[in-house]
């Protein structure tokens, strides 16, 4: 009898434990959310053959607001060196978009500086849960004829909720 009761005791608590409230949002499990703070990988050069010549590079740091209906506030968007120092706070003020607006920062191919380490910090907020933004870099060059382009798409280091 005590082991029955043990047994159903513990059915209960296990069961009783499915009805806990959760932490999280419905919309975060949607994939919304409400603000993050995305690191971008970035390239000013990359090198090439056996004696790494640098190719230099020019950077687009693109950011997308890809909700429908409301818009993000950009609030920070730093660009950094290989070795983490900040270079240059590129947003003075918050930048609203607007729903499927875009907007671009562009790092000139004669600027080295930021290495073949760059990267970038992007803050946003907004009112509400939002689709995130689509954060990326597109690096291009050119020399001697030769031309290459690649992307790197933006990582989420925080959320609003940490």
């Amino acid at each position: 009898m005590k082991k029955c009761c043990s047994i159903a005791c513990f059915i209960l608590v296990l069961s009783g434990w499915w009805f806990l409230p959760r932490s999280s949002h419905a919309d975060e499990k949607n994939g919304l959310s409400d603000g993050q703070m995305i690191y971008v990988p970035a390239y000013s050069h990359i090198y090439h053959g056996d004696r790494e010549r640098s190719f230099m590079l020019t950077i687009t740091l693109s950011i997308r607001n890809i909700d429908l209906h409301h818009p993000i506030k950009i609030t920070t968007v730093d660009y950094y060196e290989t070795q983490g120092k900040l270079l240059k706070k590129i947003l003075s003020t918050p930048q609203i978009l607007n729903p499927l607006e875009s907007i671009r920062y562009v790092i000139p191919e004669r600027d080295k500086t930021g290495g073949s380490g760059a990267n970038f910090v992007v803050e946003w907020h907004a009112d509400r849960f939002v689709n995130p933004p689509i954060v990326e870099s597109i690096m291009i060059g050119a020399q001697s004829g030769q031309g290459i382009s690649f992307l790197s798409r933006g990582r989420v280091m925080m959320s609003s909720k940490d």
